[in-house]
């Protein structure tokens, strides 16, 4: 399956590892350019996955529309954005949260999705084609106890895809998400034994989503193919959603 992405061109923000990863690599085996965004940019550096890659903090609008123009500059183009970028904070009840910690996941995980994707519009809407897929989680449907503030922000940028997909319209510009399950990531270090533990549970075929599962997804989702689909959730939880 080749999807028809050969030649297109993609931004992946959190591209250094993880999710972000995967997705980067699974673009470019299927012949597409791909421009990484991270805060640590070295290990991407020599990762012949990327034709491009960018040092960005997606929490700064002047540096997430400086880092757009030099990726197009440097893809020659663009035909979508896969936002990827996040964090998932301390796991514990939200009422030992500090401000400090409930701002940091919000920056990160809400408006940096929205900063990155914004940052690139002008140029998809210029082109009347584009695809955003936006990683969230089923935390942003279902919740997460003991990481209010992840499932708060996941929902929210479910809740920006929506509304963002319906402004474009009509168009063949998409914007959709991604809803997997617990993944096995970098991401884990934040989180206790427990509350891993628990998460994977609540998971009916019994083992947690993989980063190859999303990339696949995330490469269909952010294809021609997927062309009568937008403001959607597409589910990767292994049988834990219920809608």
């Amino acid at each position: 399956m080749t999807f028809d992405i050969e030649g297109h061109k993609f931004i992946v923000t959190g591209a250094a590892r993880g999710i972000g990863l995967a997705i980067s690599k699974r673009l470019a085996e299927l012949g597409a350019d791909v421009s990484g965004w991270d805060l640590e940019t070295d290990t991407m550096a020599s990762d012949r996955a990327f034709t491009h890659t960018a040092q960005v903090d997606v929490t700064d609008d002047a540096a997430a529309r400086s880092a757009a123009e030099a990726s197009i500059r440097a893809l020659g183009g663009l035909h979508g954005m896969i936002a990827s970028a996040g964090i998932n904070g301390p796991t514990k009840p939200a009422w030992e949260y500090t401000l400090a910690e409930w701002e940091q996941v919000m920056k990160v995980d809400l408006t940096g999705v929205f900063l990155s994707t914004t940052a690139v519009l002008s140029h998809l809407i210029q082109e009347g084609y584009g695809r955003l897929v936006i990683v969230s989680s089923v935390a942003g449907k279902e919740g997460n106890p003991g990481a209010a503030a992840y499932g708060a922000a996941k929902a929210g940028v479910i809740g920006f895809a929506k509304g963002l997909a319906r402004e474009l319209l009509p168009s063949n510009i998409t914007v959709n998400c991604l809803a997997p399950a617990i993944t096995e990531t970098d991401l884990m270090k934040q989180m206790t034994p427990e509350y891993i533990r628990d998460k994977k549970s609540l998971i009916p075929m019994g083992r947690f989503c993989t980063t190859a599962e999303i990339a696949d997804m995330a490469a269909w989702v952010a294809s021609p193919r997927c062309s009568f689909t937008t403001g959607q959730v597409f589910d990767l939880t292994g049988g834990r959603a219920t809608y």
